[in-house]
């Protein structure tokens, strides 16, 4: 059974391979100048779609031979990048630590990264620097709400919950709503309770538009989303840190980083220059200003200075 997996996600990742091939440096640059083939994988949401094509377009201005396998789930992408089908990816510190390496959720952002770095050495990925944006979990409000009612941190909430149980009306995806490491968890560490007749699930697209149409007074969300900014949103203080470290982080194979050290050198480059700010702004503009991934992400490295 096992071995049926493998083959199946090997067809996965095959194809996406073929279908982005003709979009690829390989199809367009070709010529004896290449510094090397390189396979940039990718999962299938609106960041990791930016950050995939920043790194394609990067690479290729840097004279490296790029194939793209992008909008891939997250088991396929890491099978993929263990088993060579696929050289780097952008992946998140907590997704490491906790769902492939099985270990213990991490809050502090370094530790989190120290771990899931070392403990990926047995399987031959270099997990290269650590940028500073945390797309973890998040509580949020809307702004001019969340100044009324003098809400900046999930305490502030807690009391106000505590305070007028029937109030606040909370709005959660299902897995959250359930996860020991979700509601029930924050409740417990922060000491307070939704009435489950004020708690309203519902997908995860959906949650922000509940929160800025006031069909709900609080939702959790993801702390980079475009609709934070987009929406007029807060996200509170976790000021007791109960949400696990979610940074993300270049993943590299071993061998790759060996063979071809410039590709750590400018990943390790572009991950300085990202934060929870410019995530948030690069996402916007795709999730609400309905922008071109391509151009958004092209438009980003120009403005760094990266490529021309």
């Amino acid at each position: 059974m096992k071995r049926l997996v493998y083959l199946f996600l090997a067809i996965i990742v095959a194809a996406t391979l073929s279908a982005c091939g003709s979009s690829s440096a390989n199809s367009e640059d070709g010529g004896g100048d290449s510094k090397g083939k390189v396979a940039v994988g990718g999962k299938d949401f609106t960041e990791q779609q930016i950050l995939s094509k920043i790194t394609s377009i990067y690479l290729k201005e840097n004279g490296f031979d790029v194939e793209e396998a992008s909008n891939m789930g997250s088991a396929v992408v890491r099978s993929a990048l263990e088993n060579g089908q696929i050289d780097i990816y952008w992946e998140y510190t907590g997704t490491g630590l906790v769902v492939y390496q099985k270990q213990e959720v991490e809050t502090d952002p370094e530790e989190a990264y120290e771990k899931v770095k070392e403990n990926d050495k047995e399987h031959g990925i270099t997990w290269l620097n650590k940028a500073n944006f945390n797309n973890t979990y998040a509580i949020l409000m809307k702004k001019d709400t969340a100044e009324k009612m003098g809400v900046k941190t999930i305490s502030d909430l807690a009391k106000m919950v505590n305070d007028n149980p029937d109030k606040l009306k909370f709005a959660s995806n299902a897995e959250f709503y359930a996860r020991e490491d979700g509601v029930k968890g924050l409740q417990k560490l922060y000491g307070f309770k939704f009435p489950s007749k004020n708690v309203v699930k519902m997908d995860s697209g959906l949650l922000y538009n509940a929160l800025k149409d006031g069909q709900v007074d609080v939702s959790v969300g993801f702390a980079t989303d475009g609709r934070i900014k987009g929406f007029d949103l807060v996200i509170l203080e976790d000021d007791q840190q109960f949400f696990p470290a979610y940074n993300g982080v270049p993943v590299v194979r071993q061998e790759v980083a060996e063979k071809s050290p410039e590709i750590s050198e400018l990943m390790n480059k572009l991950a300085g220059l990202l934060d929870n700010e410019t995530m948030m702004s690069l996402n916007y503009s795709v999730d609400v200003e309905h922008k071109d991934i391509t151009e958004v992400s092209r438009s980003w490295l120009e403005e760094q200075g990266l490529v021309k």
